[in-house]
């Protein structure tokens, strides 16, 4: 008997950059794994753009308005979702520089609020050698190329 199709997932994540140059990150605490760090983001709606999708991500997890930019980055790898569901993510990734720091939470889902409590502007030296995984791995030189390139 052979395994049924995973689901593709289609997702976007902005690299979200604030004035000092530190990066937003937010942790997750799933049930029965261990703690994580990535970018704001998350699933396209059915018939939503990856652009669209950021934008909206963006302002739902994070109360900041903005138009990210694309990154030439596309992640895609299986992997088991927060609610259980075995999927292919297909990961598109953006940039965003804000002048704020104050993030707002509010539109947030009733999972994200039950998993993602804390979040943290992270300098680009305490990404590499930070204690928990952060992802996506290339965040490091992703940050490093937005900084020159925005600069």
């Amino acid at each position: 008997m052979s395994d049924s199709p995973r689901r593709i997932r289609r997702a976007a994540r902005v690299i979200l950059l604030g004035p000092d140059d530190r990066t937003l990150l937010f942790r997750f605490t799933p049930e029965g794994r261990p703690p994580f760090w990535t970018a704001p983001g998350g699933e396209c709606d059915p018939g939503e753009s990856f652009a669209d999708a950021a934008r909206r991500e963006l302002l739902e997890e994070t109360g900041i308005q903005g138009d990210p930019v694309p990154l030439d980055l596309v992640l895609k790898y299986d992997f088991l979702s927060l609610s259980g569901e075995p999927v292919r993510a297909e990961e598109h990734f953006f940039h965003w520089r804000t002048p704020h720091t104050t993030i707002e939470t509010g539109g947030h889902t009733e999972l994200e609020r039950a998993i993602m409590l804390h979040h943290r502007w992270f300098a680009l030296g305490e990404i590499g050698g930070w204690a928990e995984a952060i992802y996506p791995v290339q965040i490091v030189d992703l940050v490093t190329r937005i900084v020159k390139e925005t600069a």
